[in-house]
């Protein structure tokens, strides 16, 4: 195993927030696992003809299918502001291997 194989193993990325499809930029729909420049863009096309009222409607954007949809749907949200953040986190080890400790 190379070295840059085993730093990819220690750490993942982690979503953290929502987006805000009415409000978000480029920038921030870009930030949603999955996509990219090119939908962003038609995110924002659609929202011009019509703005979303609910999350769902996200589906009627070319590119995003039912599956892609659930796998967003929880950094989606309508009002507020958009507050996603993606993150390095170190791999979660294995459940009972937290430690080294030993009980005597």
């Amino acid at each position: 195993m190379g070295a840059g194989r085993a730093e990819a193993a220690s750490s993942r990325t982690q979503y953290v927030g929502v987006v805000n499809l009415n409000e978000a930029t480029a920038a921030e729909l870009d930030l949603l696992p999955g996509v990219g420049e090119k939908a962003a863009q038609r995110i924002l096309e659609h929202r011009k003809k019509r703005p979303f009222g609910r999350v769902e409607e996200l589906v009627r954007v070319k590119g995003f299918g039912k599956k892609k949809f659930l796998k967003l749907r929880a950094h989606l949200a309508l009002s507020g502001p958009t507050t996603l953040k993606v993150e390095q986190v170190p791999a979660s080890q294995p459940p009972g291997r937290e430690g080294s400790v030993t009980n005597p």
